[in-house]
């Protein structure tokens, strides 16, 4: 009898670690929606000519240059390492009844995100304790071309930023993301609003991290540590494009839907 009590209540505990976990993981989700929207927002003044701070840290930078602001940027850096906590939880004690190959795969997505969500954490905290003031250090690119080896892992870097790129890109046109939504009972008109926010959000996110990818890639080969390498540098490079301020601005478009689209995720977001 105490053995099946010891069970009972080791699973009331691992359920009530795993509704922590998600409601973490919703959190985060909603904060990492609003970084992209904030994106977005700069990406159109790109469009218009006001390339100045267009990059994710110029992006956070803007919001950190008010007092509201600068509690919301705190609030977006809570988000993103609940982000990164959910993850890595989620690598460790996730995907426990999958088959080893899909598990194995399963965690080596859970741990890429998460260091992909510690990026944009550490970017979000390090400029809200600056108070948006702007960093006058070297790039990330240019410091890893001067080690030994440099160019060699900033090309690795660059060519998985592509490889991620293309994998957004499939995820939308393939719709693959309604694996992990739970949309049972939602009606049809809004099961489809979810997949088409989701399909257009997806593929927008491919395309602009796509782009400062392959400059990451040209810088290393022609180990140029002053090339332009950040998402500022790919929504430029797009914008000097014929017909670039049109594609910019619907790039921002899909990047607000991607913002949408992880509201969908909080939401839906199979337990």
């Amino acid at each position: 009898m105490s053995d099946i009590t010891a069970d009972v209540t080791r699973d009331d505990a691992a359920e009530g670690v795993g509704v922590v976990l998600r409601s973490v993981g919703r959190v985060g989700l909603v904060s990492y929606g609003l970084v992209h929207v904030l994106v977005a927002a700069l990406a159109v003044q790109v469009a218009f000519g006001d390339r100045e701070r267009a990059d994710k840290k110029g992006a956070l930078a803007a919001v950190a240059a008010t007092g509201p602001g600068l509690v919301l940027l705190w609030v977006v850096t809570v988000g993103l390492v609940a982000l990164v906590v959910w993850q890595l939880a989620e690598a460790v004690l996730g995907h426990r009844g999958s088959p080893p190959r899909q598990r194995a795969l399963r965690i080596a997505i859970n741990l890429a995100e998460a260091g992909l969500f510690g990026v944009l954490a550490w970017s979000a905290g390090s400029t809200a304790a600056k108070g948006g003031a702007p960093s006058t250090g070297p790039s990330f690119t240019s410091v890893v071309l001067g080690w030994p080896g440099g160019p060699w892992l900033v090309g690795i870097a660059g060519a998985g930023v592509v490889v991620g790129s293309a994998y957004a890109v499939r995820r939308g046109v393939q719709h693959t993301f309604l694996r992990e939504l739970d949309l049972r009972g939602v009606g049809l008109r809004r099961s489809t609003l979810v997949t088409r926010v989701g399909q257009v959000g997806w593929t927008a996110l491919g395309v602009a991290y796509g782009v400062p990818g392959v400059l990451i890639v040209i810088a290393a080969v022609r180990y140029d540590p002053a090339a332009p390498t950040t998402l500022d540098a790919g929504l430029q490079a797009l914008a000097d494009e014929p017909y670039g301020p049109p594609l910019l601005v619907l790039l921002a478009l899909g990047l607000v839907a991607f913002g949408v689209h992880c509201l969908f995720d909080a939401r839906y977001r199979r337990a």
